[in-house]
């Protein structure tokens, strides 16, 4: 096991920083997140532009062949940097289940258009309780000739406010009766029936589900950005009657929860190497801070009481960052790493909570006034802690791991 980065992976991750500090400082930052769109469609061609958006797709599809490590190595810097874009929906998530799931007609018809800018897609998984199971995917896709209708409403949808498709999970069969929610087998990476994974269903409510590629500007859509926070550009999507063609299904009919669990295992990963960068800009923030600012006569890095606290953002930063990558390269080894994703999780998120919990303490009263940058990571860290499930949802699937 060898989780140091290539050559290539440090190049595009020193690119990648130059580039984000040097056309994204933190104001820009702000005010694009408090833009109507909290987007600008000029990052995008930038992107576009540095090779970027096909990062993770095969050359033969418009894309440079890389892999999701390489995709991970440039999201811990878009982290670090806020970089206001819907890199993570698109490039990491949707796209790869494209790949993945996708018809022949579908890897032409998308990736090569993610590649070349000309697409932004999201996906649309959770409902009004904002619960990754199963159980709770109330929208519905009826079979109406060559076409499926969709109604219903999905919530906390990043990224929907500019997309120009969804990866929509529907429910092509009605909730079983009866079910009776308890163990499932363990099957292993890529697939469902795992208490371990963070996505959960019984067998009966899992078939009945379908992941279709819906257009966004479809009839009967309507999207509402909602105003969160994190300025993070989470939606509400409602469909009525919205048609669908059959041929706009992605993988099965029926294996929909396929997909989405295949492509929540990325979503978790990808956003914990975003909350990685977040930690590691904090990390070398608040040392600097501490070295610079003088009380009593000293720098306050000199006094125990704050380098202990330092010493424990660098201990929650390494280790956020080892136990991503560490599940990173399970996942890219093809080994069964639903745990480990879980584990990842469940770290990531309370240690960036802490990290920029201290970074305020040791900034004293200038790191809670909104004209510093702190909260902007602040608000960051929190939206990334609930997003993709809980803590405390993904001690559910350790414990199983370990206790089933």
């Amino acid at each position: 096991m060898d989780l140091s980065l290539s050559e290539n992976q440090e190049m595009l991750k020193k690119t990648a920083r130059e580039f984000i500090e040097k056309e994204y400082p933190w104001q820009k930052v702000r005010d694009i997140q408090q833009s109507p769109q909290a987007f600008q469609p000029e990052t995008w061609k930038q992107l576009n532009d540095l090779g970027w958006l096909g990062l993770p797709f095969p050359e033969t599809q418009g894309g440079a062949g890389g892999d999701f490590m390489d995709t991970v190595v440039l999201l811990e810097e878009i982290g670090r940097g806020l970089l206001p874009s819907p890199f993570q929906s698109t490039v990491a998530v949707c796209g790869p289940a494209i790949l993945q799931f996708g018809s022949d007609a579908q890897k032409k018809a998308f990736l090569p258009a993610i590649a070349a800018g000309q697409r932004i897609l999201a996906f649309a998984l959770t409902e009004a309780d904002a619960k990754y199971e199963a159980s709770s995917i109330d929208t519905t896709a009826k079979r109406d000739g060559a076409n499926y209708v969709l109604d219903g409403t999905k919530m906390f949808v990043r990224d929907g406010n500019i997309a120009d498709h969804l990866l929509v999970i529907a429910r092509t069969d009605p909730h079983p009766s009866g079910s009776a929610r308890g163990p499932l087998p363990q099957t292993g990476e890529g697939k469902t029936g795992d208490r371990r994974s963070p996505l959960q269903g019984t067998a009966g409510e899992m078939s009945g589900l379908t992941a279709f590629l819906v257009d966004a500007k479809s009839p009967g859509i309507m999207t509402t950005l909602l105003r969160t926070a994190a300025m993070d550009r989470q939606s509400e999507i409602v469909f009525n009657n919205v048609k669908v063609p059959a041929a706009n299904i992605l993988g099965k009919p029926g294996q929909g929860w396929d997909v989405a669990e295949w492509t929540m295992k990325r979503a978790i990963l990808a956003e914990c190497a975003e909350l990685v960068g977040a930690m590691q800009k904090v990390l070398e923030t608040t040392i600097q801070y501490a070295k610079d600012r003088v009380q009593f006569g000293r720098p306050i890095g000199s006094f125990q009481g704050l380098q202990f606290k330092v010493a424990d953002m660098v201990t929650d930063t390494d280790g956020a960052r080892f136990i991503t990558y560490y599940a990173v390269w399970k996942l890219l080894e093809g080994q069964p790493c639903d745990d480990d994703i879980a584990r990842a999780k469940v770290w990531v998120s309370e240690a960036s909570r802490r990290v920029v919990r201290e970074g305020h303490q040791i900034h004293g009263g200038i790191g809670f006034i909104t004209e510093h940058f702190l909260h902007l990571y602040t608000r960051r860290c929190k939206s990334g802690e609930l997003i993709y499930g809980s803590a405390d949802s993904h001690r559910k699937a350790v414990a199983a791991a370990l206790l089933d």
